[in-house]
């Protein structure tokens, strides 16, 4: 099976329990623990590896995350370990985030710029973006030095890039397009 598939199809099965059981925010804060914890190299590490046995990864997720998730999110884990695919646990925490602000009605935004953007004009535009695409935005911010100025903002599959990184992309494209010979 596509791994894409088994990370959704789990987290879908979380999602609507979390639901009928109006429990929602407090599974989306487990999945947000659990996906920042599977960030760590080292539980990464222990999550694919194979010698370890189930039981024995089981009992390490539950003293990791026992006492501060729900018991439907600890029932995931441990029906997740219990067929072999703790691997998927990360994925699994991602969609579960992913499908819980798409449900509030959340977009997530990604705004790149070259230097820190003050937060005035952070506001400016999360206010615009969300005026615009009608939804609330949750705005991350990247800083990335290579983009020179100007900014990328990308909001769900669209994608604005008004650097001068790629400003200057165009204009040497353009003319290294164009010949210069006699005329």
């Amino acid at each position: 099976m596509n791994d894409s598939k088994i990370s959704v199809r789990y987290s879908r099965a979380l999602f609507q329990l979390a639901l009928e059981k109006k429990i929602l925010d407090q599974v989306n804060q487990d999945m947000i623990l659990i996906s920042e914890v599977c960030k760590v190299p080292e539980v990464k590490e222990f999550l694919h590896s194979p010698i370890i046995y189930p039981s024995k990864k089981e009992a390490i997720l539950h003293k990791m995350f026992g006492d501060n998730v729900q018991k439907i999110t600890l029932s995931l884990i441990d029906l997740v370990v219990k067929n072999g695919r703790e691997k998927y646990i990360p994925a699994m925490s991602r969609v579960f985030i992913h499908e819980t602000k798409k449900y509030k009605g959340i977009t997530e935004s990604v705004l790149t710029t070259a230097v820190k953007v003050d937060e005035k004009i952070k506001k400016e535009i999360t206010d615009l973006v969300s005026e615009v695409f009608k939804t609330k935005i949750e705005l991350e911010e990247n800083i990335d030095a290579e983009i020179i100025g100007g900014f990328i903002l990308r909001v769900d599959d669209k994608y604005i890039d008004a650097s001068i990184r790629n400003k200057l992309r165009k204009i040497r494209k353009e003319l290294m397009g164009s010949t210069i010979g006699p005329e």
